[in-house]
């Protein structure tokens, strides 16, 4: 009965910003649990990922475009017949994204709401839409633990790094928009749910990082495969009964 709980066989599943850090291993994940995976990004940058054409593949993809989203899911459509899995991972952000609240220009802030919540939101329906006309489907947004709480801006002193303004305005709005989705569209079928991931190791100063350890429960900083984990249970029919939901990746740091 629970052999194949978490199977994604024959399951078409697209993954946005494929190519980051945490869209990678969520995209291998599903490869390895069965799905026909196609990594949705702006480009081919990691040929590496995709060892066999029949289960992992790219597709030109950018969440601030419509016409290029229609264009990339009706090929996808056409090709397959449907979209079981869309999981939202892309982080399209301006270049003075690492700017302090007092120096961040007003249009940047506008700019960078619009095209990542806002590019959260017109990805997100497009697939709602085409997963309503085939019985179904599962979206995942990648949000943040900073959606949910204020930053502790202390493990980033003697740092060249800080959080950005913006990206806990867009978090929280992430975490949201996908409760909406998930009332909106549930007599569709189509469940919604939102990951929150904690602090995920990146090449961060070593201060930052032990800083970060000790403030954790599970004393670490989390990994990308953390969150692939969850995104595996997400999308499969182990969580057939959950829609709405935040699943909160973080070691405990919100437990506190």
């Amino acid at each position: 009965m629970y052999k194949n709980l978490f199977s994604c066989k024959d399951k078409v599943a697209i993954v946005t910003g494929g190519y980051g850090l945490i869209g990678r291993e969520i995209a291998i994940a599903l490869n390895e649990f069965g799905a026909k995976v196609f990594i949705a990004d702006l480009s081919k940058n990691d040929p590496s990922i995709i060892k066999d054409k029949n289960s992992i593949e790219f597709i030109h993809f950018d969440i601030t475009s419509e016409t290029i989203m229609s264009k990339a899911l009706n090929a996808i459509i056409k090709q397959y017949g449907k979209i079981d899995i869309f999981i939202n991972s892309a982080y399209p952000k301006t270049k003075d994204w690492g700017e302090k609240l007092e120096k961040v220009l007003f249009e940047s802030w506008k700019m960078n709401l619009n095209d990542h919540l806002g590019g959260y939101f017109l990805s997100s329906r497009m697939a709602a839409e085409q997963m309503k006309r085939f019985g179904g489907g599962t979206i995942i947004n990648i949000a943040s633990i900073y959606g949910m709480v204020g930053p502790d801006f202390s493990i980033y002193e003697n740092t060249d790094i800080t959080m950005p303004v913006a990206y806990s305005a867009i978090k929280g709005g992430i975490i949201s928009f996908t409760k909406y989705l998930a009332t909106y569209y549930a007599e569709n079928s189509i469940r919604a749910n939102v990951i929150s991931p904690g602090g995920i190791l990146d090449r961060q100063p070593e201060s930052f990082i032990q800083k970060y350890a000790k403030k954790t429960p599970l004393g670490r900083m989390g990994h990308p495969t953390d969150v692939a984990g969850a995104a595996i249970f997400l999308a499969s029919d182990a969580s057939s009964y959950i829609t709405g939901q935040n699943i909160v990746v973080d070691g405990g740091w919100t437990a506190w």
